[in-house]
Parts: C-alpha cells; sequence; structure tokens
C-alpha cells in the first residue's frame, strides 16, 4: 500500500510531532516517520488513527499506483488564495515530485473559473528561477499571497497581486514557494 502521509501532513503544516500527539492515543514522532516512509506497515488502524489526527478520510491517505493526485494547496478567488475547508486532490497529466496545485474559483487575472494551476515547490535558495513568474506564497496564519514575482531581495519577496489596482505585497522570510509549471484548464 502506498500512502501519502507526508505529503497530507505537510500540506497542513503539521509537524511529525503534532501529527503524534493527535493521535488517539497518542505517538511518538519517531512511529508517525516510520509510518511515512514506509519503515513500518501502516496497519488500518494506523491509517483510521492517522486520519483522525490530520482531519482527513483514511482514504485520503491512500494511493494507488495507478492514480496519481496532488493535494490542492488553495483556491483562488477574487480576494486572493484561500486554504480548501477540506483535503481536496486533483489529478495531474502527469506529475512532478513536490508538484502542488492552485484551483481558480473565480476568475482574476489571466485565470478562468475551473482552470488548475500546476505549481513546483521551491526553497529559498531557488527563488531566483520564479522571477516574473505567477508564484503562491505562504503567508501567517495558513494564508497564501499568489501574484507576480516582480523581486527578490535577500529574505523579501516582492509580489505584484493579478487583481488590477491592487499594491505590491512584500513577503518576508518564506519557507518555500510554488511557481507556476503548467495552467489545466478545460473548455
Amino acid at each position: 500500500m502506498i500512502t501519502c502521509i507526508r505529503e497530507v501532513r505537510n500540506a497542513k503544516g503539521l509537524t511529525l510531532l503534532d501529527v503524534a500527539q493527535r493521535c488517539d492515543p497518542p505517538t511518538t514522532a519517531q512511529t508517525i516517520g516510520r509510518l511515512e516512509t514506509g519503515t513500518r506497515t501502516v496497519s488500518v488502524g494506523w491509517l483510521n488513527r492517522i486520519a483522525c489526527a490530520l482531519g482527513v478520510e483514511a482514504a485520503d491517505l491512500v494511493r494507488t499506483p495507478d492514480k496519481a493526485e496532488l493535494p490542492v494547496a488553495a483556491l483562488l478567488m477574487r480576494d486572493g488564495a484561500h486554504v480548501p475547508h477540506k483535503a481536496l486532490t486533483a489529478t495531474p497529466p502527469q506529475p512532478e515530485e513536490g508538484a502542488m496545485v492552485v484551483l481558480v474559483e473565480e476568475g482574476i487575472g489571466d485565470y478562468r473559473a475551473g482552470d488548475a494551476i500546476w505549481c513546483e515547490r521551491l526553497s529559498p535558495d531557488q527563488f531566483g528561477r520564479a522571477l516574473n513568474r505567477d508564484v503562491l506564497v505562504p503567508r501567517a496564519g495558513g494564508r497564501f499571497a499568489f501574484g507576480r514575482m516582480i523581486g527578490l531581495e535577500a529574505d523579501r519577496l516582492l509580489l505584484l497581486p493579478l487583481a488590477s489596482g491592487a499594491r505590491q505585497t512584500v513577503i518576508v522570510d518564506s519557507p518555500w514557494l510554488g511557481v507556476v509549471r503548467r495552467l489545466v484548464r478545460e473548455f
């Protein structure tokens, strides 16, 4: 059985210890790590405990080899990018390591309602690759910023929001960003 426990945990911004403490009964971060990496077999009981701790269905933590799905990182609306209210996934044409998806619920800029924006997750040492590209950047409190990255100054990202007349956004010390790689649009 192939699990995506780590992907769901990371998408929710939780540490191994957070998940371990949320389990009923609580367990250790080491045990959760072993279950994520497959060094310990994930039983149905463990799958149910971890799913409950993550606030998702057990089926959301299992992947079959022929069914590639990515977690939806955010929902894009006119007033910005928002955290999904429940765990969502989208099936990519061909997923890449570290990919994530932004679903467009309301048209903004060049994006239309129903679009799926496929992003590659970059670490801070790779942020230069995203200059003049649309990016998704995490913000405090589980929020996101989405826009064109127009500048990179030491630990600061400068974003131009997609809405006309919107002011530049400055993000400091972002742990990662998602740079747009593919737009999937159904007609």
